[in-house]
């Protein structure tokens, strides 16, 4: 594998399941990467268990694919590494792929293999134990993997999937410009925050209920601390505009 330099060292790597977190919440993130909370519930010992046997299935071929899981990742550029839960490997022909298209730029997406002849190409693979969600933050994480091995690679990567233990179903992902984008200024903001150390307030959201942290964060006592100080402060500002009142 070929590794280029970028402007982070191997001790400044931060997870890439931090990523995640800040993504979906930056409270959440705060609280399990800053103050080391963790409160395991269901939902999060399924997702647990979910991956440790994927890890564990070890590298196969199937229908001539092959497939290696528990992949360790990493990249300088962003700063981030982790383990990728499957990165397939698709057999491609050169000729044929560039015969197809008529762009040269599409060899860039394969890459040779060790003891393997030809070309493949890489095919990242995220699991997941639930549904879609309604935002991004599986996809950045998703993102932030294919970025690792195209780094590593040295390759451009397209698309990669999402697969739903809750569906058993795949959602396919385009790395776009406006996913790369995201994942690039939000993995600056990650290590920004993890510089500053100090964890965000929470902002109480339907995604809360679900939340395994909902105990600690208790965003729903924040906003009702929030909405009495602001009664509080405007109570105060009333008496000062009035004056003092007279004794009669």
């Amino acid at each position: 594998m070929r590794c280029s330099e970028g402007p982070y060292s191997e001790d400044d790597l931060l997870p890439i399941s931090a990523l995640q977190h800040l993504a979906f919440c930056e409270r959440q993130w705060g609280l399990i990467h800053l103050e080391g909370v963790w409160s395991e519930n269901l939902l999060t010992a399924q997702g647990r268990t979910m991956h440790e046997r994927v890890h564990s299935e070890g590298q196969s071929t199937r229908d001539g694919v092959r497939i290696v899981r528990g992949l360790r990742i990493r990249s300088l550029n962003l700063g981030l590494s982790g383990v990728a839960d499957v990165v397939e490997f698709h057999p491609r022909s050169a000729a044929d792929s560039y015969a197809s298209s008529g762009d040269a730029s599409a060899l860039s997406r394969f890459v040779g293999l060790p003891g393997a002849k030809g070309f493949w190409e890489p095919f990242p693979v995220e699991y997941k134990r639930g549904k879609p969600k309604t935002g991004d933050c599986d996809e950045v994480q998703l993102c932030a993997q294919a970025h690792c091995l195209e780094e590593m690679l040295g390759c451009r990567i397209e698309a990669g999937a999402l697969f739903y233990g809750r569906t058993r179903r795949r959602k396919d992902v385009q790395f776009s410009a406006r996913l790369r984008d995201r994942t690039i200024t939000l993995a600056a903001h990650l290590h920004k925050l993890t510089g500053e150390g100090v964890t965000p307030p929470g902002q109480y959201g339907k995604k809360c209920d679900s939340c395994s942290l909902e105990g600690y964060c208790q965003p729903k006592a924040i906003r009702a601390s929030h909405s009495a100080r602001g009664y509080l402060a405007r109570a105060l500002s009333n008496v000062i505009e009035e004056g003092p009142c007279e004794e009669s």
